[in-house]
């Protein structure tokens, strides 16, 4: 059983002496300095529902939140992503949040998912690049998030160069928080960010039996 003293001790002297440092240094930097690149990567669950835990905490410290998605659109019927129901009440309720939904429909009638690349597949991650170019030159956004950004890559909708072309546009735009997420990093793509966190899998429900669930998965 540990003491009291030696849990006194834990994390002591040392620790606080770094958080105070910190805070002070924090104070010495200008506003552009501030501003973060967050990358959320990797083939485990979660990369989606982490910036949506992102969004709902800024939009509580009353920030400005703008949020692209990649490869997410739908024909206007059917929308599988029920996180943006909750994103609309928000608007509704005076929360200053706008979402840029891109792509096509993915998903069968049977349940499966359609891989294969199609020309407007291409068409709309184009527009989801414009979109975030406008957003990072004009937006008046604190929070912006590029969700599949980096998966768009990897999947050949668009070209590393083009991501790596944003994330140099916003460092010469530095007026907001900027967070990028998909499955793979490609070489410098770490060295550019102030935050990286990988989603790594460990198990899955699917694996067993467990199919996407409405307000689980999507």
């Amino acid at each position: 059983m540990v003491k009291i003293e030696e849990a006194k001790k834990a994390g002591g002297k040392k620790y606080r002496k770094k958080i105070k440092e910190t805070i002070e240094g924090y104070k010495n930097l200008t506003e552009e300095d501030k501003k973060c690149l967050h990358i959320y990567y990797g083939y485990g669950k979660g990369k989606t529902t982490c910036v949506m835990g992102l969004i709902m905490r800024a939009l509580g410290a009353r920030l400005k939140v703008r949020l692209v998605q990649f490869d997410k659109g739908y024909e206007g019927k059917n929308e599988h992503y029920s996180e943006l129901d909750t994103l609309r009440k928000l608007k509704e309720a005076g929360f200053d949040v706008e979402f840029y939904s891109t792509g096509c429909e993915r998903m069968n009638e049977d349940g499966t998912f359609r891989f294969k690349n199609s020309d407007d597949d291409f068409k709309e991650a184009k527009r989801g690049l414009e979109i975030s170019r406008d957003l990072i030159l004009n937006g008046s956004q604190d929070l912006l998030i590029l969700d599949e950004a980096i998966a768009a890559v990897v999947y050949h909708l668009i070209d590393k160069k083009e991501i790596d072309d944003l994330i140099d546009l916003w460092k010469e735009n530095k007026r907001f928080e900027f967070v990028l997420t998909g499955h793979k990093l490609w070489e410098g793509l770490e060295e550019k960010a102030d935050l990286v966190t990988e989603m790594r899998k460990v198990k899955h429900y699917f694996d067993k039996g467990i199919p996407i669930r409405k307000g689980i998965d999507f």
